[in-house]
C-alpha cells in the first residue's frame, strides 16, 4: 500500500477498513469479518472501528458495523480512496506472477471504474497453482478493500477461445481494459478483429 495515503489517513489498517466499508456500502461487518478480510489484526480493527465512529464513517448496529451512507464527506473520501490505487501494476504483475508460469493479466472493471465489465482481472499462464493463486488474489483483494471478479485461464484454452470467438473473451476485450502483463503479444488490432468479427 502506498505509504503515503497511510500517512493522510493515520495508518494501513485504517485505510484498509475504510476502503472495506465504502466498497461494499450495503454490508454489515462483525470485527471479526473485519479483521479477516482487511487482513487487520483485531485490535488494531477495535481501534479504528472506534475512530471511523467518531468520524461519522461508520455506524454500530448491534455487535455489527457498517458504512454511514449519510456521511457529509462520503463522495469525497469515497472517490480518493477509489483513484488512490493502494497497488502498482507492478505489485500486481509480481504477486500474480508467483501462482505460475503468467502469460497476460489484464486489469478492467474496479481497476478502470467500470462496474458493468465481467471481470476485474483477466489471468492466463501455464502451471498455476490455485492454492497459491487463491491466496494472491486474498491478499490483493485485502487492500483493495473489495472482492475481484476474476477469470483464469491456461494459455491453450485461451488461445482456444479466442480462435472461436469465445463470448466471455469478447466481453472481457471489448471492455475498456489494460494489458499490465502482456507475453502473448496480444496486440490492439488482433483484439479487435476478434471484437467485431461475426
Amino acid at each position: 500500500m502506498s505509504k503515503s495515503i497511510a500517512y493522510i489517513f493515520g495508518s494501513e489498517a485504517k485505510v484498509k477498513i475504510m476502503r472495506l466499508f465504502i466498497f461494499n456500502p450495503t454490508l454489515a461487518f462483525t470485527p471479526a469479518e473485519i479483521a479477516n478480510r482487511a487482513k487487520v489484526g483485531s485490535s488494531a480493527t477495535r481501534k479504528e472501528l472506534g475512530n471511523l465512529i467518531k468520524a461519522g464513517l461508520v455506524r454500530k448496529r448491534g455487535k455489527s458495523y457498517t458504512l454511514n451512507r449519510a456521511y457529509r464527506y462520503l463522495p469525497a473520501v469515497g472517490n480518493f480512496l477509489i483513484d488512490a490505487n493502494p497497488l502498482s501494476e507492478k505489485e500486481i504483475v509480481r504477486k500474480i506472477s508467483t501462482a505460475g508460469a503468467i502469460k497476460l493479466i489484464l486489469t478492467s472493471g474496479v481497476f478502470l471504474h467500470n462496474p458493468d465489465a465481467r471481470v476485474d482481472i483477466l489471468i492466463v499462464g501455464d502451471h498455476i497453482k490455485q492454492g497459491k493463486l487463491f491466496s494472491v488474489m486474498s491478499t490483493i483483494e485485502a487492500e483493495l478493500g473489495k472482492e475481484l471478479r476474476y477469470a483464469v485461464f491456461e494459455t491453450s484454452d485461451f488461445q482456444y477461445r479466442l480462435g472461436v470467438y469465445d463470448k466471455l473473451i469478447r466481453d472481457i476485450l471489448d471492455a475498456r481494459h489494460e494489458k499490465i502483463l502482456n507475453k502473448l503479444g496480444l496486440e490492439a488490432p488482433v483484439v479487435a478483429k476478434v471484437i467485431h468479427s461475426a
